[in-house]
């Protein structure tokens, strides 16, 4: 069992008048039930999967569910949304009561959310693990932070530059589990040391059989999931690259409408990561399409029938999730972003702090050499806010100045414990 960065802020927060109500979403089989059913064990825990039992926690009036159920664990609450209402009543009326909403995707923060439990309710996102939760090998051992989230936390260079990886074993664990991670992704189901490579892709496989199955079809109302299936992989084909909609109409032979709409389900449900392009500076020609990722290699792989090394595409899109993932559950003020102008010169990755930008460039290669930095250099002549450093992430284990400002750092380095 592996620990989770977010085991300890849910704790804290519920303890907290503001952590009455928190609604917990994420992806299927990411772990919200086993988190929060360890994290809670005095709270009640109730499924709304079953449809015969749905409508008997539906019928419940605020004192009759404050009665039976003054601290509740309510899983799969998108299936039964008239129940908001009433969570929104007994919140309303006893101050003492705490319960936490669990769900699959994203649409716990449309409608029924925000408009029933506005100023009420606190939204917590699970992602699949990242790699300093990979390293932790119980819910006892704790969650390391890694050095490029304690460096966007404090602004202190040396966090990322002081020691040599060879001679840290920490870097040598974190490079197994990259390792692990490009080739299965991070599903923590796969990570059971008992499971065989075999049984990680069988794993991977039925997984994207049941999202596909049960999750779009609750999502998005589907008929006919052909066409859905050929878009899916069409996407997964092309993580890592612009979103252009008309092109993947195209492939996926659907309307660009139609494109467009899956490409928002996939979205709600936690499966892609679009990252928005940053072009505030209206003095320059920049992209304004943004680049879609799939979350987690693993099922991006399963999708194309792939098995060995990544792509150079795929390696980007996987380190950018991994950095996605990080920030998300460090909760700091950070925005991400890539950068492309019109004469084809790219950031993979903008990371915007309130102090500055962070530009990463993401290389697959064993030995980096200052021409894998060329599109980091004279950003300042684009960007709108200083620059505190440049950074290329590789699978070269050395660290090296590369001038200008821009280090070379291994992958497990910067983004293990």
């Amino acid at each position: 069992m592996k620990n989770r960065t977010l085991f300890n802020y849910i704790r804290q927060k519920s303890t907290k008048e503001t952590g009455r109500l928190i609604a917990l979403t994420g992806a299927r089989q990411t772990g919200k039930t086993t988190l929060v059913r360890r994290g809670f064990p005095d709270y009640t825990y109730l499924s709304l999967e079953d449809p015969v039992t749905r409508p008997d926690f539906v019928a419940l009036s605020a004192p009759q569910w404050y009665q039976q159920y003054p601290r509740s664990i309510l899983d799969e609450v998108q299936k039964a949304p008239l129940i908001i209402e009433s969570i929104k009543a007994v919140y309303d009326r006893y101050p003492d009561a705490r319960s936490m909403l669990l769900g699959s995707s994203q649409i716990l923060q449309m409608d029924q959310i925000r408009e029933s439990l506005a100023g009420r309710v606190s939204l917590v996102e699970l992602y699949p693990l990242t790699l300093p939760e990979m390293l932790t090998d119980s819910w006892e051992d704790p969650v390391i932070e890694s050095r490029l989230i304690r460096f966007l936390a404090t602004g202190v260079r040396e966090i990322l530059h002081d020691g040599v990886p060879l001679q840290e074993d920490g870097y040598a664990k974190s490079a197994r589990h990259l390792a692990h991670y490009l080739e299965f992704g991070a599903m923590p189901a796969i990570m059971d040391p008992g499971l065989s490579d075999e049984d990680r892709y069988d794993w991977l496989d039925n997984y994207v059989r049941t999202y596909l199955q049960r999750d779009l079809r609750d999502l998005a109302n589907l008929r006919e999931l052909v066409p859905f299936v050929r878009l899916l992989r069409a996407i997964a084909g092309l993580t890592g690259g612009l979103l252009n909609i008309n092109e993947l109409a195209r492939l996926a032979g659907v309307t660009a409408r139609t494109a467009n709409r899956f490409v928002s389900y996939l979205e709600l449900s936690y499966q892609v990561n679009l990252l928005q392009p940053w072009f505030r500076n209206r003095s320059k020609r920049l992209s304004k399409s943004p680049k879609i990722h799939l979350l987690d290699p693993g099922i991006q792989r399963v999708l194309l029938n792939r098995r060995g090394r990544p792509t150079g595409p795929e390696f980007e899109s996987a380190i950018v999730v991994e950095i996605h993932k990080q920030i998300k559950n460090s909760r700091l003020p950070v925005d991400c972003y890539h950068l492309r102008t019109v004469d084809g010169r790219e950031v993979d990755l903008l990371i915007e702090t309130e102090r500055g930008f962070l530009p990463v460039e993401i290389k697959m290669t064993e030995r980096v050499s200052s021409a894998d930095a060329r599109h980091l250099r004279r950003l300042d002549t684009i960007l709108d806010k200083p620059i505190l450093g440049s950074l290329v992430l590789s699978n070269d284990p050395h660290i090296k100045d590369l001038g200008e400002d821009i280090t070379a750092l291994p992958v497990g380095w910067a983004l293990g414990a």
